[in-house]
């Protein structure tokens, strides 16, 4: 199949439009909402239990709402009422006071925001095939904004401190709802799923299994850094401006991959996208484990457009060929959970890890992505047959 852009298409300016005002929602949470926790007087204790809550509701609510959708609504209407009830729950949150107030209303809000971007990738990938257009260049809107939103939220954070920063939150998850208004009742113009093929069997494919397990398990790899390379580079004398400078040296060299996404897939073939991306993140923790010098480190950090970049963008391709008109939601939910459950092993073990061998944890994060990579390799020969199709 042949991705490609050969005209401005309304489709994916629309979903260009709502991948970039979830992420700048995403640039904001991440890094923040941890701070206004924090500013409405929940201790360590506490923040980690809320923080802790989207992940494990997301391994069981999304699996089951991906169903639902898959076999009986039409899927734009599921994410304008899911970006609508977070935008209702962010407010209600805002004004609500001590940690089990909170903690109620982050449960809430987690529970209907869960199938959001499962949701949106499978809606997304389906419109844009039956349009021959590429993925990769319309999903890049969304790292560009979570740069933006992440260098604003800090702006606003030294400004204006962090009691009000769920209102910035409140705000870019309105405007994501209001961003799904535009979009075609139907990604693809199709009315109904067939209901034999609604994410029926999917676990019975062999490539489902080795491409979701394996891209799992390379982008759980990413604990260590995404949990403890900042506190490691602080150590090295770094300052945030530099810090805040090498991730974002990553995400540029994600978006630089995601705008050729449409010349690299079709070429190198959608698993061993995967492949490469399970290569990098091998070479990148690898070289990460040796204490690597400063001056290596932007060049550590571009590997970030292969190790999840690459991983993300193959995963992607293998799931849309395999759904093809239905079942998506069901695909992308199953793999959203299956990501949350090993990254949440992977961010355990990796505390346990960086307390006990420092920045040798790396090593363990290789074993990871390698193994990650074997198990993707077994799905190349069914790709090849998938593909001929």
């Amino acid at each position: 199949m042949i991705f490609r852009i050969t005209r401005i298409d309304g489709f994916a300016l629309r979903m260009a439009i709502l991948y970039a005002a979830f992420f700048a929602f995403s640039g904001i949470q991440l890094p923040y909402l941890p701070a206004w926790l924090g500013a409405k007087g929940l201790n360590a204790r506490e923040i980690g239990i809320v923080l802790a809550l989207p992940m494990l509701i997301r391994v069981i609510a999304v699996p089951l709402a991906t169903r639902l959708i898959d076999r009986r609504f039409v899927d734009k209407t599921v994410l304008t009422v899911t970006a609508a009830l977070s935008t209702v729950g962010y407010a209600i949150m805002g004004i609500a006071q001590g940690f089990l107030a909170i903690v109620a209303a982050y449960a809430a809000i987690s529970l209907v925001s869960a199938p959001l971007l499962p949701l949106a990738d499978s809606y997304g990938l389906r419109g844009l095939n039956a349009r021959g257009l590429a993925y990769g260049p319309v999903r890049l809107w969304g790292s560009v904004a979570f740069i933006l939103a992440n260098a604003m939220g800090g702006i606003f954070l030294a400004t204006l401190g962090a009691i009000d920063l769920v209102w910035m939150l409140t705000g870019a998850m309105a405007a994501t709802a209001a961003a799904t208004l535009p979009l075609p009742g139907t990604p693809d113009g199709t009315e109904t799923i067939p209901k034999n093929r609604a994410g029926g069997g999917l676990w019975r494919s062999g490539l489902f299994v080795t491409t979701v397990v394996g891209a799992s398990l390379i982008q759980a790899s990413h604990a260590v850094m995404y949990g403890f390379v900042t506190l490691q580079w602080s150590a090295k004398g770094l300052d945030g401006t530099a810090i805040g400078l090498l991730w974002a040296t990553g995400v540029v060299a994600e978006i630089l991959l995601f705008a050729v996404a449409h010349r690299a897939v079709t070429p190198i073939g959608a698993v061993n996208m995967i492949l490469v991306g399970g290569f990098g993140a091998v070479l990148r923790w690898t070289a990460m484990a040796f204490d690597s010098p400063v001056a290596l480190l932007p060049v550590l950090q571009c590997l970030h457009g292969l190790s999840f970049g690459a991983t993300h963008l193959g995963a992607m391709h293998v799931l849309a060929r395999l759904t093809d008109r239905s079942g998506g939601a069901t695909a992308q939910g199953d793999f959203s959970a299956l990501q949350g459950v090993t990254f949440a092993a992977a961010m355990g073990l990796s505390g346990v890890l960086v307390e006990r061998f420092g920045s040798s944890a790396y090593l363990a994060m290789s074993l990871v992505a390698a193994f990650g990579f074997v198990i993707a390799f077994g799905g190349q020969r069914n790709w090849r047959e998938v593909d001929r199709v």
